[in-house]
């Protein structure tokens, strides 16, 4: 049986990496997927990839009519929506912090912490008519356990795991529910950046500080995410889930 059938969700930043991972696997689980990327081309072949179950929505998540056309999409497209992951990140190159300019930071605040606010402004309201919805925050280990080099960035995903939480306080009386996954650093388009150079000896080292022996892969945190959008996890809200390989123990 399906886990996710009939449920209808928005993945952000699903052209690549974790968001194609999730997006693939919630179809895969029944869902309807509208796929939204900044990148046209990747997210439209996500999109035709899955087939008739997903549609494509290209938008930057820090605009509020883009981030609405999604919402209405998935309204309007699949008639509802029950499931929001808010997957797409930025961050800036492994460097000392005051070296990563002002531009830099506050397109990674926008990306990383305006998205949650622009995603529930709108919503928040169909899901509150209907009594139920889930929120999904993917943000990082770096927002629990922070190392030099990424610091903005790091600020950053803490903002988002307390704000998630936040949000799961208050909107519990709604039975809407607020989950956040902490993937350990992966195979995505920001691994480079998280390491200051993609090379063996930087990988080795990356590597090294996982217990597991690896990086996380889209499907582990596509598994993360299908359980907390599932039924199963009904009872769950204000959870921060490690996806990481041992990396935070």
């Amino acid at each position: 049986m399906n886990r996710l059938s009939n449920k209808i969700a928005i993945v952000t930043g699903a052209g690549s990496g974790f968001g194609k991972g999730i997006a693939q696997r919630f179809a895969a689980e029944g869902a309807r997927v509208v796929v939204n990327d900044i990148d046209a081309e990747n997210g439209e072949r996500v999109a035709r990839e899955i087939g008739a179950h997903a549609r494509f929505v290209a938008g930057d998540v820090t605009k509020d009519a883009d981030v609405k056309r999604m919402v209405d999409t998935a309204l309007a497209g699949f008639g509802g929506l029950d499931v929001i992951v808010n997957n797409a990140g930025t961050t800036h190159r492994n460097q000392p912090m005051l070296e990563v300019s002002e531009a830099q930071f506050d397109r990674i605040y926008e990306v990383n912490v305006k998205s949650l606010y622009l995603t529930a402004k709108h919503a928040v309201p169909h899901m509150r008519a209907k009594r139920s919805g889930v929120f999904i925050t993917i943000a990082s280990t770096a927002g629990v356990r922070p190392r030099p080099g990424l610091t903005w960035y790091n600020g950053s995903k803490g903002a988002a795991i307390v704000t998630s939480r936040s949000m799961a306080a208050e909107l519990a009386k709604d039975n809407i529910r607020v989950n956040i996954i902490n993937p350990v650093a992966g195979e995505t388009a920001m691994l480079a950046d998280f390491m200051g150079e993609d090379t063996p000896e930087k990988r080795a080292q990356f590597i090294a500080s996982v217990p597991l022996g690896r990086l996380s892969q889209p499907s582990d945190v596509a598994t993360a995410a299908v359980f907390f959008a599932s039924d199963e996890a009904s009872f769950i809200t204000g959870a921060c889930l490690e996806v990481d390989g041992g990396r935070c123990v």
